[in-house]
């Protein structure tokens, strides 16, 4: 389904003239898999809507390793919210899981048009709010939950917004286990216990959910308390950037 600038929700609120002048000042880009849009460190001139395909956002820990942030996927803004410093630059390294098309906004453009739009402006700040609540209950997830409880948290979600209980992962395993800051073997080995335990069925990147109700048990379980925990109502889920259904 093609993305569209009104539908996008930094967008909603311009004008048609000022939606105009966003499309006149955008700029196409595309990538091909593994390709590197901009580089941790470098100065942030632009920010990026996603048309199609998925980037991930990520860092170099100090021994080397690639630690997955985030995992950006159609219809989502990213970088946004760096215009509003001084002199910006790009916290993490976004490159192509895939090909990949979308649109580059240049900064210092697009917020003199903010100016123009008080109504875009707490758009975007009611935005940056709902990604920091998300973020915070990440946090939460990882200080709080073992891994096995992550992992059935990324498939309930996945299986919350698709509404289905058979679906496939749209990211490779290994993105995926860093995300949740668990090893690849890991991430399979959670899999394979949960499959034996018939909780899930996996045939390669296809997920069958065979056990909903356990699977939501394991997702909002505290470990340490045996306590539910409660995701924050509207959030969006930070693995795959899409509104958690509660």
């Amino acid at each position: 389904m093609p993305v569209e600038l009104r539908d996008t929700y930094l967008f909603t609120t311009l004008t048609d003239s000022q939606l105009a002048q966003v499309k006149k000042l955008s700029r196409k880009i595309s990538l091909v898999e593994d390709e590197v849009l901009f580089e941790c460190g470098i100065p942030a001139g632009r920010f990026f809507l996603m048309l199609s395909g998925q980037i991930k956002l990520s860092r170099l820990s100090m021994d080397g390793n690639e630690k997955v942030i985030g995992i950006v996927h159609p219809g989502n803004t990213f970088a946004e919210a760096l215009m509003f410093q001084e002199q910006p630059s790009y916290p993490v390294t976004a490159t192509a899981i895939k090909d990949t098309e979308l649109l580059g906004f240049d900064n210092q453009q697009f917020s003199q048009m903010l100016r123009e739009s008080v109504d875009s402006c707490f758009r975007m700040m009611g935005d940056m709010s709902q990604r920091l609540r998300s973020l915070i209950k990440e946090i939460d997830d990882l200080t709080l939950q073992n891994a096995t409880n992550r992992v059935a948290g990324l498939l309930y979600d996945y299986r919350s917004m698709r509404e289905a209980d058979v679906f496939s992962l749209d990211a490779p395993k290994g993105i995926l286990a860093s995300r949740l800051s668990v090893k690849p073997e890991t991430f399979s080995r959670i899999l394979h216990n949960l499959s034996d335990k018939e909780i899930i069925s996996v045939k390669g990147n296809k997920i069958t959910v065979l056990d909903p109700e356990a699977l939501q048990e394991l997702s909002h379980e505290d470990p340490y308390t045996g306590n539910k925990q409660i995701n924050i109502p509207g959030g969006v889920c930070p693995l795959t950037g899409k509104k958690r259904c509660v």
